[in-house]
């Protein structure tokens, strides 16, 4: 973190900036085996695309709500940066009748179809895999993605006072979501360094921030862990061991 990041999509240039090949997000699903590792290049590099996507297919304007009905997963990750990057207000599991845009994964379609206007679904595959069949009245980010710029330039400018997150019936602007990320770091000890393991899901802002957001405030890395309940302690502590994890947060 520098002093002139002032929103979440700032803390990852500064990441980018400091060191594009070092592994920021490594992610684990327990239920599936998946195991991905995104260097803060190839993190950037999908936040482009899905932050193109969101303003340049799917007509989203700074202050507008995009429900973001998913698991702490790296696709979240992406999504939550690429609405900063936009200027939408990212609401993880938000209402998707209040938005502009849902995106859901392969459990919450139905809910998804609350949303009158544009709906994003994910499967959730590993590597980012298309659905076999494409959910009726929703575009597949699989397909979608790919062909989508590896730059993006908002056609509005995102400052520090518009509101980028919805948490806990909170709506926090890109300065308050950094400054909060921050002194999670502090509180946590982390610092350029640091590997946090988290165990939590992306429901609220403890989840985001130590799934995400404060790794990303200090220059640190996160080992983001889905359905860790199906691991033992031994296992987990081997998780630890090999990902030279510094501190958890479960």
């Amino acid at each position: 973190m520098t002093a002139t990041d002032r929103t979440p999509a700032d803390l990852l240039r500064s990441a980018l900036a400091t060191d594009p090949a070092r592994p920021l997000v490594t992610f684990y699903d327990d239920a599936t085996g998946e195991r991905v590792e995104l260097s803060a290049a190839t993190l950037a590099n999908w936040v482009a695309k899905t932050a193109n996507l969101l303003q340049d297919e799917l007509s989203v304007e700074p202050g507008e709500q995009v429900s973001l009905l998913l698991p702490a997963h790296w696709q979240t990750a992406v999504w939550l940066l690429a609405c900063s990057s936009v200027g939408a207000v990212a609401a993880p599991h938000g209402d998707p009748a209040d938005a502009a845009v849902v995106v859901s994964g392969p459990d919450t379609l139905e809910a998804a179809r609350a949303c009158r206007g544009e709906r994003v679904a994910l499967s959730l595959r590993p590597l980012g895999g298309r659905f076999p069949q494409p959910p009726e009245g929703f575009t597949d980010y699989a397909v979608e993605v790919p062909g989508q710029g590896d730059h993006f330039t908002p056609w509005t400018p995102v400052g520090p006072g518009t509101p980028a997150l919805l948490v806990g019936g909170e709506k926090l602007t890109g300065a308050q979501v950094v400054e909060r990320a921050a002194a999670d770091a502090r509180e946590l000890g982390l610092d350029a360094g640091s590997r946090l393991m988290s165990l939590r899901g992306y429901d609220d802002w403890a989840g985001l921030s130590h799934g995400l957001l404060a790794p990303l405030a200090a220059g640190a890395s996160v080992v983001l862990c889905r359905n860790a309940d199906r691991l033992d302690e031994a296992a987990l502590d081997a998780r630890r061991e090999s990902e030279r994890v510094t501190r958890t947060a479960s």
